[in-house]
């Protein structure tokens, strides 16, 4: 005779069994769903690595290409030609207003960097660049109160063109009649850290102009 409790183990494990296939079949296609989305989004996310590479690649070759050309006027037009969104749109520009300073097209060349400077979407740092090149570039022609205000926000403590935009307040100074306020600036500029060799040796130059004692040169 067969024993009761031996029978009784077989008839559960079949009913497990059973129950089990039958989850599979109810619930195994979340299983399989959640396979399939997470190698979908694995090669989704390869391939997209692949093209943003690929682009950017394309956009440095088309650059360094443009670039390469010593006429200006073809090295605008190969620059011009460049297709660029976003942070790569910033970039060209800052380039072709370069690239118009060259061909002696100053107009366009303060056009183009404040068309940078006055696009929120692009990198403060950018942007900056921007400002303080087109107040640099622009001289007069920009009103002196314009000027001040943009180089006043970029000389702010923290910022990264701090002490270039020091420099510029200084020669503004300079500029309106201030020669007193001008020597102040240039003597604050040299207590700044981290000054370049450059930047040293041209405040240098600036306060020795105003009459500054050689005590002040730091």
């Amino acid at each position: 005779m067969s024993n009761p409790d031996s029978f009784i183990d077989e008839v559960n494990e079949e009913l497990k069994r059973d129950r089990l296939f039958a989850g599979i079949r109810k619930y195994g296609w979340i299983a399989v769903l959640a396979v399939v989305v997470a190698v979908g989004a694995t090669s989704w996310n390869e391939w997209r690595k692949a093209r943003d590479e690929a682009a950017a690649q394309a956009f440095g070759d088309s650059v360094v290409a443009a670039l390469d050309d010593q006429d200006p006027a073809q090295r605008l037009i190969a620059l011009q030609a460049i297709a660029a969104q976003g942070d790569r749109q910033g970039i060209l520009s800052l380039l072709i207003a370069a690239t118009d300073l060259a061909a002696q097209d100053r107009p366009a060349a303060l056009a183009a960097l404040a068309g940078v400077e006055s696009d929120a979407a692009l990198p403060m740092s950018y942007r900056q660049i921007a400002a303080l090149k087109r107040v640099t570039l622009g001289g007069a022609d920009i009103p002196a109160d314009e000027r001040r205000a943009t180089l006043q926000g970029l000389a702010a403590p923290g910022q990264a063109f701090r002490p270039l935009a020091l420099e510029q307040l200084a020669l503004l100074a300079m500029e309106t009649g201030d020669h007193d306020g001008a020597l102040q600036q240039a003597q604050a500029l040299l207590q700044e850290p981290n000054l370049t060799d450059a930047l040293r040796r041209r405040v240098a130059q600036l306060i020795v102009v105003l009459g500054g004692l050689p005590g002040d040169l730091g």
